[in-house]
């Protein structure tokens, strides 16, 4: 992913884009801070008696089947030893802003999603001795030393394809797309990979016969205009692998995590 490859014969400088992501955020923050708590069951969010919602999971409570948005009744029903936290949005607004600022180190051009994960434009930090991967590798360690948690990032050449990356990386990895291989990449992943296929969509895809990118990634956009409406055009192109959004920095972040809120 160097600025000084070639695609087709012709000199290009291919974006770099790295996505951020905490791993179960809310949860990994709770267990951060009370070790008694690490690697067991943990969720954070509301009380069981009163309606309350699974906020966040770690990864020892998924295996028991809990998810974020699950009635947190019957998350205690899958697991009865399961510890629960309620939320502390300070202390997450805290941690949110250490990582941000360690990603503003980094490069300017950092776009905050929520509290917890953030796409970086590491387009010009890139060298002949500085590549995507080594710049992705250092924000992975930093965090893991200085705030003791851990984060799962994509690199590719597009905010989409590096988005979908770093959730095939979770919990705590590090997936790199290199250019020209994002068709590849694409090809055999479920269709509710790529944005703006949620489970409705994707059940009326599979009725169809329509199980993988690839497979969708060959129809015409007609096809995708009446399918898919006005979001037809956006959504082929993401199955392509091309997709030209830029890092807005000014963008204005939600207020709490891409985890389910109360």
């Amino acid at each position: 992913m160097s600025p000084n490859a070639k695609a087709s014969g012709t000199s290009h400088i291919y974006r770099a884009i790295i996505h951020a992501d905490f791993d179960a955020f809310y949860a990994s923050v709770e267990q951060r801070d009370d070790p008694s708590i690490a690697g067991i069951p943990v969720v954070v969010g509301g009380s069981p008696a009163k309606r309350g919602v699974v906020a966040s999971a770690s990864y020892e409570a998924r295996k028991f089947g809990i998810r974020s948005a699950m009635p947190m009744s019957q998350a205690v029903r899958l697991c009865p030893s399961l510890v629960r936290r309620m939320t502390r949005f300070d202390v997450y607004k805290r941690v949110s802003r250490q990582v941000m600022d360690i990603f503003r180190d980094i490069t300017d051009l950092v776009e905050p999603l929520s509290l917890d994960e953030a796409y970086l434009d590491v387009t010009e930090q890139e060298s002949d001795l500085v590549t995507p991967p080594m710049i992705a590798h250092k924000l992975r360690k930093r965090v893991s030393d200085e705030l003791e948690l851990t984060i799962s990032t994509g690199v590719a050449t597009s905010k989409a394809i590096s988005k979908i990356a770093s959730d095939i990386g979770k919990p705590n990895g590090l997936i790199v797309v290199r250019p020209g291989t994002e068709r590849d990449f694409l090809s055999p992943l479920p269709v509710e990979s790529l944005w703006g296929i949620g489970p409705k969509r994707t059940e009326k895809l599979n009725s169809m016969g329509i199980n993988t990118v690839g497979h969708l990634a060959k129809f015409d956009e007609m096809w995708f205009t009446d399918n898919f409406g006005s979001n037809g055009p956006s959504v082929r192109m993401m199955c392509l692998g091309i997709d030209d959004r830029p890092v807005v920095t000014h963008r204005k972040r939600k207020s709490y995590s891409s985890e389910t809120t109360l």
